[in-house]
C-alpha cells in the first residue's frame, strides 16, 4: 500500500483527481468504481473543474457505484442516484447509459445483485475504485463482520452507520436500515484502489485499517493485501499512524525517483 499524506482535505482531493486524470488519459474507456458520502465530494468537484477548464473527457468512461440505500427511489434527495447526478454526472460529458448505481427499489434483490456483478464482469472489471472509510472501518456498506470474500448483496446497516448518516436526513428515523452494496471481494477484484480519508475522527480507524491486523471486523483492513492501493490521507487522519514518518520518507523518495525517469 502506498500512503500519501497531504496537508488537508483540499489537497487530498486534488491528489486523487490527479491520479484519476492520469489513468483516464492512459485509458479513455476507464471503468471507474465510485463512492458517495462527504469524503469524495472534493474529488468530484476537482474532476468537474478539470473537465470544464482542461477539457478532460469522460465520454467513454463507464462507472459502477459501490452502493445504494434500499427503499429509496432514484429521485429521492438522499439517494445515491441523486447524489451522483448532482455532484458529478450532470456536470461532465459522461454518457448516463454508461453509469451504474444499484437499484434501491429492486424487487428480486438476490437476482438483481447477481446481475450487477455480471455487468461489472462484462466491462472487464473495475480499473480504478474510489473508496472512503466509515468510522467503524467499513468500505461500501460492508459493515464489521462482513465476509472478506463477499459479493454484491443487501446488508443491514450498523447502528453507528445509521447515526453517522443521519446528518444527511431530517431525522435519524428517516435513515434507511438496509442498503445494496458491492462486496469486499468485489472491491478487491479492482485493478487499482484509491482510499481517501480526512479529519481526526478517522485517525483511529485509519491506523487500524493500515497498520492493524487484517480482520473482517474492520473490512478496510483487507486492502493491505491488495497489490495496488493508494491511500491518500490528510495530516489529521494520519495522526495515529505509528509509521507516519516512514510513509513521508518513502513519498519523498518516490518523488525524487520520478524526476529522474
Amino acid at each position: 500500500m502506498e500512503v500519501i499524506i497531504k496537508k488537508n482535505y483540499e489537497a487530498i482531493s486534488e491528489e486523487a483527481a490527479r491520479v484519476v486524470k492520469e489513468r483516464l488519459l492512459e485509458k479513455p474507456d476507464l471503468v471507474l468504481g465510485l463512492a458517495t458520502g462527504s469524503t469524495p465530494l472534493g474529488l468530484y468537484k476537482e474532476l468537474v473543474r478539470m473537465h470544464r477548464e482542461e477539457g478532460l473527457s469522460f465520454k467513454k468512461v463507464r462507472t459502477f457505484n459501490l452502493d445504494e440505500y434500499y427503499g429509496l427511489s432514484p429521485d429521492h434527495p438522499q439517494s445515491y442516484h441523486y447524489f451522483m447526478n448532482a455532484n458529478l454526472f450532470s456536470q461532465i460529458d459522461i454518457d448516463l447509459a454508461n453509469t451504474h448505481i444499484p437499484d434501491g427499489l429492486a424487487k428480486n434483490v438476490g437476482k438483481y445483485c447477481l446481475e450487477y456483478e455480471e455487468k461489472i464482469e462484462k466491462c472487464g472489471g473495475i480499473d480504478l475504485q474510489i473508496l472512503g472509510i466509515g468510522r467503524d472501518g467499513h468500505i461500501g456498506f460492508n459493515e464489521p463482520g462482513s465476509s472478506l470474500a463477499s459479493r454484491t448483496r443487501i446488508k443491514t446497516l450498523e447502528e453507528q452507520t445509521v447515526k453517522d448518516n443521519s446528518r444527511f436526513f431530517k431525522s435519524i428515523d428517516e435513515v434507511p436500515r438496509y442498503a445494496i452494496t458491492t462486496g469486499v471481494g468485489t472491491v478487491m477484484d479492482s485493478k487499482e484502489i484509491i482510499l481517501l480519508a480526512s479529519g481526526k475522527n478517522k485517525a483511529g480507524i485509519i491506523a487500524k485499517a493500515i497498520e492493524g491486523p487484517v480482520t473482517s471486523q474492520i473490512t478496510a483492513s483487507i486492502l493491505q493485501v491488495h497489490p495496488q492501493v493508494i491511500a491518500i490521507l490528510d495530516e489529521e487522519a494520519t495522526s495515529s499512524l505509528k509509521r507516519k514518518d516512514y510513509y513521508k520518507f518513502v513519498e519523498e523518495g518516490v518523488k525524487k525517483f520520478k524526476k529522474h525517469v
